[in-house]
């Protein structure tokens, strides 16, 4: 697997396009179109929250059959959410002005939203928007770049991600993209991701290989512990790489596992790092726990401790608000055989040794916990699981955000 560090590769078969329609303020990009020359067969996960964007319910449908996808339409501002059936029949009416475009049927079309909860899609901007992105469509990244700004609301920056592998011979590409800084907490924030890929494999395997490994990274990332109506991963394989088709539980589909890993483990980190208003992203691994199970509990009621997080922002070595946040999840362990540590690019300090604390260095502690990315370690001492989940610190600016976010 070769990462692409810098300027992303465009799978083969793909092409994007971005506009400003006018949904947000401002004459911001607002609208993004990602098309595949040919079918692809589709993958994706959900939000559990109980009330669902229509989007969602919209692309659920479509990915749980065996439709295969040209397209991906996707507006922020508004987020089609708690809208009704009048919302249900607007997600109907983009797909149908799209697919009106290619000759290709309404349920080809995928839809998403992010924005305020609440408010109709502005239907004459959404179709207004989609005239003037079909003839923009190519395939070079710089469209790429900018359909990644379009699904932006409180980010501060685009995310994107993406790798090349060798698959039977051939060179396959796996490209992300997402969105999300506030309303993060997954449970599958608001979140928004998209991956394109030129592999050919099965519909089940890549609806497989998505479901899992989503549960070790964008729900193992939290903001401020809300979840959201419109959580969205999408996974669309288009088959132009022409590699054998994957479908059985082989070696390419453990490579192909891995790079896909390494994509939404990255795409994760970035949301939390651009937490709205964080400054410094955290992450927590509880190690020797007695069950995986265990491990993602603890080690995410960490980094959700409102207490830690600010703690994070201050700098300071507050280890008792970990112990507390690890006490309070549910798993039962023994408190007196934990052993705490932090690191970052300044060094590594041992905060806690078998439950009590070291005579650490506080200045020391300050300088390691200053740097924009902190960890910390907890080894329990309980087992052989581990896992690792990431937030962001608690900032004076989140408060403000949300504040005004309507305003």
């Amino acid at each position: 697997m070769k990462v692409i560090e810098e300027e992303i590769k465009i799978p083969k078969g793909y092409k994007a396009a971005a506009v400003s329609a006018g949904i947000k303020k401002e004459n911001r990009l607002d609208m993004a179109l990602i098309f595949s020359e040919s079918p692809c067969v589709t993958a994706g996960t959900y939000t559990t929250n109980v009330v669902k964007a229509a989007p969602v319910l919209w692309d659920k449908e479509i990915t749980a059959s065996d439709t295969k996808a040209r397209a991906i339409v996707v507006n922020s501002g508004v987020a089609n959410a708690c809208t009704g059936k009048e919302g249900m029949l607007y997600c109907e009416d983009t797909a149908k002005t799209l697919s009106e475009k290619f000759n290709i049927l309404p349920k080809e079309v995928l839809v998403a939203s992010t924005g305020v909860i609440g408010a109709q899609l502005p239907m004459d901007k959404i179709k207004s928007g989609i005239e003037k992105m079909v003839p923009d469509l190519k395939e070079e990244v710089s469209n790429f770049e900018l359909a990644s700004k379009a699904i932006m609301t409180t980010d501060t920056l685009p995310k994107k991600a993406c790798v090349t592998l060798e698959i039977g011979g051939k060179e396959v590409t796996i490209t992300g993209m997402c969105k999300g800084s506030g309303m993060i907490h997954p449970n599958m924030c608001t979140m928004l991701s998209f991956i394109i890929t030129d592999l050919a494999i099965s519909k089940n395997l890549l609806q497989k290989a998505l479901s899992k490994n989503v549960d070790d990274t964008y729900n193992m990332i939290s903001v401020d512990g809300d979840t959201s109506t419109n959580d969205t991963v999408l996974l669309l394989a288009n088959g132009k790489a022409q590699n054998p088709e994957i479908t059985e539980e082989n070696e390419d589909y453990k490579a192909f596992e891995e790079a896909l890993n390494y994509i939404n483990e990255t795409l994760a980190k970035k949301i939390a790092s651009d937490g709205e208003g964080a400054t410094a992203l955290f992450e927590m691994t509880v190690k020797n726990a007695a069950t995986k199970k265990d491990a993602k509990i603890l080690s995410k009621s960490v980094i959700t401790s409102n207490l830690t997080k600010a703690a994070i922002f201050g700098h300071d070595a507050n280890w008792g608000r970990i112990i507390c946040a690890l006490g309070y999840s549910g798993v039962d362990f023994d408190p007196e055989v934990i052993d705490l540590y932090f690191e970052s690019k300044a060094g590594k300090i041992d905060i806690l040794k078998n439950g009590n604390a070291t005579s650490y260095s506080e200045e020391t502690a300050t300088k390691i916990l200053s740097e924009p990315y902190v960890k910390a370690v907890a080894d329990m001492k309980n087992g052989k699981e581990s896992a690792t989940a990431w937030g962001c610190d608690l900032t004076y600016e989140y408060v403000k955000i949300n504040a005004d976010y309507r305003s």
